[in-house]
């Protein structure tokens, strides 16, 4: 019989009736010529049996068209062998049906060349189940095209090992639907490469889950491109860990948004570096929560920019601590606005520097409170410039203290403008030693109220009248 069949033109072959085909043996199969088997029709091929059809050899396999291969049943598929699937050519591979690609076993996948894998349509790669996924080679993974790993399903997304992502291209990585992304699990998303973290999309990063963005270390969270980083969720901001912020670049934090900034937990905006606060816009500075600013250790204030510091809220100025408030800079101190300086605490006030004193502009010494003026030590109302002096209020100027009224000097005395001089009241004036009363300028004496004159001794009177 196998010579017989061997023997049969390739029209005689096509048309024998597929009852006559199915009864050849195994062996008469494996004798035909690839002529011969290239000639079977495509009927003839679904009646093949799974025996009949195992015995063809690969280079009869080579010789199929791809009419004949997608005439081939599943149970044929699945039936073949490692090497019969290594034999088929590349369009014979791109012209299986899914329902095909979807019988192909591990085995059978995993013996698929580079060349056959690219071959694959993006339809037959949809239709692989998870188990048919995990069989793909890192080689066959890194060479799927966007179309195809775009195909993957997401529980074949789920399914891969940190090997096979890893081997995925960045491109692919780009190209992956948010739906894929969000199937990705922690482990998946820890094992990314920096190449891939930074192809991530803005759109794939607010996919991730919360738990997957904790789970990325310090690298891939400074891979992330300024693009894909606006994308980033506030509960995926709050997830962050410590060392992340921390890792976070300059060019990173300025696309972080103030909705962002304003949803970070104290422990996190403690992690900011002092160069990190030093980048933040007005609008981030301003977004910060009066706890995380009162928690920011005195090197991050200092780091503020002035223009932030202008922007801070007065509720911001009011959480400072004592410290805090005494760590700033002159030229902080000068940004402050007037509403700012009158929202220091009596104690930061008392806290700043006689250098931090004299920094105050006019209008802030204007600004601030009697409390806040009672509150000023000796040595910083002595600080104070006659530039300065002209500013302080009525009100405040009644009620400083004896003792720092005495100490000002001769000059900052005649400071006192003659509108000024009138608030001082009887106690202050008869606490002023004759060197100070002595000191008023002459353009000034017209100014005080016969009360004030009545409230001095004869020794003061005539040191003032000299």
């Amino acid at each position: 019989m196998t010579a017989i069949t061997t023997s049969l033109t390739p029209a005689q072959i096509a048309a024998l009736s597929t009852a006559a085909v199915a009864g050849w043996g195994t062996a008469n199969i494996a004798g035909l010529t690839t002529a011969q088997v290239a000639a079977l029709t495509t009927a003839q091929i679904t009646a093949l049996t799974t025996a009949q059809v195992v015995a063809l050899t690969t280079s009869h396999i080579a010789a199929l068209t791809n009419a004949e291969l997608a005439a081939l049943t599943t149970a044929d598929v699945a039936a073949l062998t490692t090497a019969q699937i290594a034999a088929i050519t590349t369009a014979g591979i791109g012209a299986l049906t899914t329902s095909q690609a979807a019988a192909l076993t591990t085995a059978q996948i995993a013996a698929l060349t580079t060349t056959q894998t690219v071959a694959l349509t993006s339809a037959d790669i949809g239709a692989l189940g998870t188990a048919q996924a995990v069989a793909l080679t890192t080689g066959q993974v890194a060479v799927l095209t966007t179309a195809q790993a775009k195909a993957l399903s997401t529980a074949s997304i789920a399914a891969l090992t940190t090997a096979q992502l890893v081997a995925l291209s960045t491109g692919d990585i780009a190209a992956l639907t948010t739906g894929q992304i969000a199937a990705l699990g922690t482990a998946q998303a820890a094992a990314l490469t920096t190449g891939q973290v930074a192809a991530l999309t803005s759109a794939e990063l607010a996919a991730l889950s919360t738990a997957d963005v904790a789970a990325l270390t310090t690298a891939q969270i400074a891979a992330l491109t300024t693009g894909a980083l606006a994308g980033l969720t506030t509960a995926q901001t709050i997830a962050l860990t410590t060392a992340q912020v921390a890792a976070l670049t300059t060019g990173q934090m300025a696309v972080i948004s103030t909705g962002d900034i304003a949803a970070l937990t104290t422990a996190q905006a403690v992690a900011l570096t002092a160069g990190q606060v030093a980048v933040l816009t007005t609008a981030q500075a301003k977004a910060l929560t009066s706890a995380d600013l009162a928690a920011f250790s005195t090197a991050k204030i200092v780091a503020i920019t002035t223009a932030d510091v202008a922007a801070l809220t007065t509720g911001q100025i009011a959480a400072l601590t004592t410290a805090q408030a005494a760590a700033l800079t002159t030229a902080q101190i000068v940004a402050l606005s007037v509403a700012s300086i009158a929202a220091l605490t009596t104690a930061d006030v008392a806290a700043l520097t006689t250098a931090q004193i004299a920094a105050i502009t006019t209008a802030g010494i204007g600004a601030l409170t009697a409390p806040q003026f009672m509150g000023l030590t000796t040595a910083q109302v002595v600080a104070m410039t006659t530039i300065q002096i002209p500013a302080i209020t009525k009100l405040d100027l009644a009620a400083m203290t004896t003792a720092d009224l005495v100490a000002l000097t001769t000059t900052q005395l005649q400071a006192l403008t003659t509108a000024q001089i009138p608030s001082l009241t009887t106690a202050q004036m008869t606490a002023l030693p004759t060197v100070s009363l002595a000191g008023f300028s002459t353009s000034q004496i017209p100014a005080f109220t016969t009360a004030q004159i009545a409230s001095l001794n004869s020794a003061q009177s005539a040191a003032l009248f000299h």
